[in-house]
């Protein structure tokens, strides 16, 4: 059998450079021409081939489960709109298949409309099937039925595994097929991606991961999708398998391809860092990921860029990994709400533009590269007839004078310049023209009525007789909730008989949960917390009062998300592992081995009191006695706020839990655990408009540790200001097709410009947010400005004298800095 593999492989990878010899040779099969049929996807060392030619490509990760099937249309046009050419996605196995053999593909879970979708815009799909897919997704996109599965190891040369892998790779490869997704079939599909991150973890599995390795590219090959199959930071993908970068600067850290056939790909280029509770929010600028991709494709001949994420979304649901918060990558090119983050997209679309206008030599030129000076490089790609250069200037402090090709240019620090014919400069990573735009919330609704509110307190279970289970032991959480669940009690009796000296009592509580709440005869006596990157045992060790005679411990384990990464994940053990009671200098009371009970989940859960039908069966009250109390319900009711913009709750005045509107849930928050700036990690909530009714909503929260829902407010989110600063030195807009430097301004949909709150041609001072008129200013620019721009949703003003009726002060370089308003 082996041998059949390797020789497949091998057959494979010469079809490959067969194909890829065709396109070397100058046969342009282009896709419009007609009789142009269309093959399968190949590769050669410079790129992927459709068509039968190379192509330059940028793509942007969206998740189908992180938006709404109402979202995408948008999403995908606003993608295409930025220059993108392709979208990736994973395949999230345990939304699919959350029973084994039962499967789901509706609403947020259809990903053939949302391929569909796609196709029907244009746009190329690449399609992660992992199937583990990390993506700080729970349980690593892994249905935790797969954990129960017997003599079971996670990604490694393991019998059951592998059985099962295969069994839903094949099923989504065929549904594909069926759906005639695949590029050859005339579908979007161009590339698959078969495991994920594996060699992060291929250590830990030895020789067994190395044919895990070999077996799942044989596996995925094996499925001829009439595309190539890639391997994410495997530098061992075996042929004709694509190993491919992950991370934030591949131009750096990428080894290359594995073989000399084998063209330069960037599957994920993060465009921040994925925020966790207990953090603040780290952003990356649009100069450092411009740079980034710049230098992948001037040094790597990277021909595909794809943008981890373009669009992160929003973690609905429990569907979050540990510790990750409801709000995923909100400083993409395309916000959690699918508004467009300026200036990264406005500045990323003007790379894509540059970038395609030299596709030519950048994919069929010879090329060469070549010493500027001490900290600056040039890289050149050139046929008979075109030409383009990369001047890349590593000095993070100074701007370098440079001569190149008889032309003399200022690189500016950390830049890189990118030169059409090796002539005029097109585009400068760390010269951001695009406008700026400013996100506010605006409160439409408030909930300081304490009479629109009831409540419902979660009972604490006490009786261990009337347990869901039984067990002289401590059970491991996850293998007792199955994931189904953040919650699991564990209950169990204390015969206490006082000392003469009335010794302080102490309950010591040790955990590998992420929060564990603590309960004595029904009075709460404490909790305690861990953190994402703190130790993985938490203890709560606290004095307690107890009667004497018989007394009930009830202990809540709670996880904020299931792991998604690591070796071994079927093995990692969670829950409480260690009970005892001190009575003052006594040895300790082990309980460990003592008669448990076990109650899965909470009583609000079961019941579903988060639904309209559900809430029914419990006794709402009034609230006067239960602000910030631990383990309460609230429920209320809103309106829909009028308009278009996005809508939120901000739950600043909150403690922990989760929020359901109309049965749905919009996910986990929790705002009481403040990052090192004193703030919450995330206050704001997406409540999507698809997820409302006409007029009421049923608004119901479970808070676990206590808050102040009359606190509480709906926000619309829209970006409300806008802002632009253009130089006259800087290169003309290559996706507007200026032919003068200009400040280009734009509202969201909807929305229009409703004032100019500043206007300055000359030498203005400061920025978007901190402005003034400088020496220079001409006395026109108000009114000009207003004159091109008000009552537009658009607006173009060149960064000219002409424009503005002469030169208020020749000899001075100057720029154009406007601040406005949408409504």
């Amino acid at each position: 059998m082996a041998v059949v593999v390797a020789v497949l492989l091998v057959g494979l990878a010469a079809s490959s450079l067969v194909a890829a010899a065709v396109g070397r040779s100058g046969g342009r099969c282009r896709e419009a021409v007609p009789g142009c049929a269309r093959g399968e996807v190949t590769y050669d060392h410079r790129a992927l081939l459709l068509g039968g030619t190379r192509r330059m490509l940028f793509a942007g990760e969206m998740h189908y489960p992180r938006s709404t099937p109402e979202m995408w249309p948008k999403l995908i046009a606003k993608a295409k709109e930025g220059g993108l050419d392709a979208i990736q996605t994973y395949v999230f196995w345990n939304v699919h298949e959350p029973v084994q053999g039962q499967y789901n593909f509706e609403g947020r879970y259809d990903i053939v409309r949302f391929i569909k979708e796609i196709q029907a815009q244009g746009l190329y799909v690449s399609l992660r099937i992992g199937p583990f897919i990390e993506a700080e997704w729970k349980y690593g996109g892994f249905p935790f039925w797969l954990h129960d599965v017997p003599n079971i190891t996670f990604r490694s040369d393991n019998g059951p595994f592998k059985k099962h892998m295969q069994r839903f790779v094949t099923y989504i490869v065929n549904m594909m097929k069926r759906e005639g997704l695949y590029y050859p079939q005339g579908g979007p599909i161009i590339t698959s991606q078969i495991e994920n991150e594996y060699q992060m973890v291929e250590p830990a599995f030895g020789s067994s991961g190395q044919r895990y390795v070999r077996w799942a590219a044989s596996m995925a090959v094996n499925l001829q999708t009439g595309v190539p199959w890639t391997m994410c930071k495997q530098n061992d993908a075996p042929d004709p398998v694509i190993n491919t970068c992950n991370g934030l600067i591949c131009g750096e850290t990428f080894v290359g391809p594995n073989s000399a056939n084998k063209p330069a790909l960037w599957t994920e280029n993060w465009t921040s860092r994925y925020l966790i509770y207990g953090n603040d929010t780290k952003l990356r600028s649009p100069e450092d990921i411009a740079f980034a991709v710049a230098f992948f494709i001037a040094r790597k001949n990277g021909s595909y860029v794809s943008y981890y994420m373009y669009h992160g979304g929003t973690n609905f649901g429990r569907y979050a990994s540990s510790y990750v918060t409801t709000n995923y990558y909100d400083g993409a090119p395309l916000d959690e709400y699918g508004l467009i983050w300026q200036p990264t997209w406005g500045h990323l679309r003007e790379l894509h533009a540059a970038v395609k206008q030299s596709s030519e030599p950048l994919l069929f030129g010879e090329y060469s590269n070549f010493s500027l000076g001490q900290e600056q490089e040039a890289h050149i790609f050139e046929t008979e007839s075109q030409c383009v250069a990369f001047l890349v200037n590593f000095d993070w402090h100074r701007i370098s004078d440079v001569i190149f090709r008889n032309i003399s240019l200022q690189l500016a620090p950390k830049s890189i310049s990118i030169l059409s014919d090796c002539k005029r400069v097109v585009f400068e990573t760390a010269k951001v023209n695009a406008q700026h735009g400013s996100r506010i919330a605006e409160e439409v609704q408030s909930f300081s009525d304490i009479n629109t509110w009831k409540a419902f307190k979660e009972p604490i279970p006490q009786d261990v007789s009337k347990a869901m289970y039984t067990g002289n032991k401590l059970f491991e959480h996850l293998s007792s909730t199955k994931d189904e669940t953040d919650y699991l009690w564990y209950i169990v009796g204390y015969e206490y008989t006082p000392s003469d000296d009335g010794q302080l009592v102490q309950i010591n509580v040790e955990s590998r949960a992420h929060i564990l709440h603590a309960f004595v005869n029904n009075a709460y006596v404490g909790r305690i917390h861990g953190s994402h990157d703190g130790p993985a045992n938490i203890i709560l060790s606290t004095n307690i009062s107890l009667k004497e005679g018989p007394n009930t411990i009830s202990l809540l384990s709670a996880m904020v998300g299931s792991p998604d990464s690591g070796a071994h994940m079927e093995r990692r053990v969670f829950g409480i592992r260690k009970v005892s009671i001190q009575q003052g200098q006594e040895p300790e009371n082990m309980l460990n081995n003592e008669l448990w009970g076990y109650q899965v989940g909470l009583f609000g859960e079961r019941n579903s009191i988060y639904t309209q039908e559900g809430s029914k069966g419990v006794e709402w009250t009034t609230i006067n006695n239960l602000a910030y109390s631990p383990l309460t319900w609230y429920k209320t009711t809103f309106p829909t706020p009028a308009g278009s913009d996005a809508v939120t709750l901000n739950l600043a005045g909150m403690g922990k839990g989760e929020v359901w509107i109309n049965g749905e849930s919009i996910g986990r928050y929790w705002v009481s655990f403040k990052a090192p700036s004193g703030n919450p990690s995330q206050s704001l909530y997406h409540i999507p408009r698809q997820f409302l009714n006409p007029q009421d909503n049923i608004l119901v929260i479970f808070e676990e540790m206590g808050g102040d829902p009359q606190q509480i407010t709906v926000n619309t989110v829209s970006v409300t200001r806008v802002c632009g600063n253009v130089n006259e030195l800087s290169a003309p807009s290559l996706q507007y097709q200026d032919i003068e430097p200009a400040v280009e301004l734009r509202c969201q949909e909807g929305k229009q410009i409703s004032t100019i709150e500043f206007a300055s041609y000359g030498n203005p001072l400061g920025g978007c947010t901190n402005f003034a008129f400088g020496r220079c200013h001409a006395g026109s620019s108000e009114s000009i400005v207003k004159q091109a721009c008000l009552g537009k949703n658009r607006c173009s003003v060149p960064v000219t004298p002409a424009k503005f009726r002469g030169d208020p002060c020749p000899g001075i370089q100057k720029s154009l800095l406007v601040v406005a308003n949408c409504r």
